[in-house]
């Protein structure tokens, strides 16, 4: 079968490798498509980072460069391991892709994201969604009933921001500032507005600014070249700042802002993942006594992340900008995120294509 192979640090192939064998508790899965992620991006770019480097196996998956890429996708049950008895063949689903050991406990309220050696299917390894077709173990299946698997392939990173959010402890009613309308930044402001927030959202973007205003998940967007946000945000809050901020950016100045935009007292969630070290206003910080929080990934969050799309509370029809196929995976996909990524939410793959 075709696959999407990282081999090194701007070195990713379309290679034939042999079909996944199915194994006792475990489920086959026909590809449907597969977005491409910033993580995927990094990689391409600084990698390896998740990636365990060539001669390094990971300790779960037993892994190494190269790896099967892809850890956002959608497909169809195509067969059903032995002990395998609550899905049927032909069933729609996405899947939860984290590498984890066998003993840790994935039953709802437990931090599995936390557990030692964590990695990502697509990333550390255990084939990936930029291939044709992929095995994985049952408990990473969830069925996704009527939602079409193109907008399916989202539902990876919705669960990401889903996660955020439950992070949090967000209540309807309350005031949140959300800093970058990149993908995980727009998913994070829908995420909020589903659950009855009012949403500011601070990006520079033209294209991104018509993006958050015309899905609906932003009440406003602040653009920083056009005033100071945080002040905007303390004049529409009758001058307390905002209940919560996400930071989607990965940039110095947006988590300053994120800093000065909250009320004191309130929770600042980083949801993006740095490349560098950033300074931190710690003084502000202290003073305000601000709860900085970190989050990675998603722990029981697909089936309410499921149920959000399901329900009609959340679209995600219009977050896909590109389909493309795996041969144009590099040209049509990584470097248009590269060299043209404001006007780009999420470009889907077909790796049958």
């Amino acid at each position: 079968m075709k696959a999407a192979r990282f081999h090194d640090r701007n070195d990713i192939r379309i290679e034939d490798i042999p079909e996944p064998e199915l194994k006792p508790g475990t489920v086959a899965i026909d590809v449907a498509w597969c977005g491409i992620c910033g993580t995927d991006l990094h990689e391409f770019l600084e990698g390896p980072i998740f990636v365990p480097p060539e001669g390094h196996p990971h300790p779960i998956s037993g892994e190494s460069a190269p790896v099967t890429m892809g850890h956002e996708f959608s497909g169809t049950i195509t067969s059903l391991g032995e002990g395998v008895t609550d899905l049927e063949v032909g069933q729609n689903i996405v899947v939860e892709p984290l590498i984890i050991g066998d003993d840790v406990d994935t039953s709802i309220g437990q931090d599995y994201q936390l557990s030692k050696d964590m990695n990502f299917i697509g990333l550390g390894g255990g084939g990936g969604g930029l291939s044709e077709k992929i095995v994985v173990q049952r408990r990473w299946v969830h069925p996704i009933g009527d939602i079409p698997l193109d907008q399916a392939a989202l539902i990876e990173p919705l669960s990401v921001a889903h996660h955020a959010v439950v992070r949090s402890g967000a209540k309807p009613g309350q005031v949140a500032i959300v800093g970058g309308a990149g993908p995980i930044g727009l998913l994070t402001a829908a995420v909020l507005k589903a659950e009855g927030l009012t949403v500011y959202i601070s990006e520079l973007s033209e294209a991104r600014k018509k993006m958050a205003l015309s899905t609906g998940v932003a009440d406003e967007v602040l653009d920083p070249r056009e005033g100071d946000v945080a002040e905007k945000v303390r004049e529409r809050t009758n001058g307390q700042g905002a209940d919560l901020g996400f930071e989607c950016s990965s940039v110095p100045v947006v988590l300053d802002m994120l800093l000065d935009a909250v009320r004191p007292g309130a929770v600042i969630v980083n949801v993006s993942v740095w490349g560098h070290k950033p300074e931190v206003d710690m003084p502000k910080l202290v003073l305000k006594e601000i709860d900085l929080r970190g989050t990675i990934g998603y722990s029981g969050d697909h089936p309410s992340t499921i149920e959000l799309v399901r329900s009609g509370k959340i679209d995600l029809a219009p977050f896909i900008t590109k389909r493309i196929g795996l041969d144009e995976l590099v040209s049509g996909g990584f470097d248009e995120l590269i060299n043209n990524n404001e006007h780009h939410v999420k470009i889907i793959v077909d790796p049958r294509a």
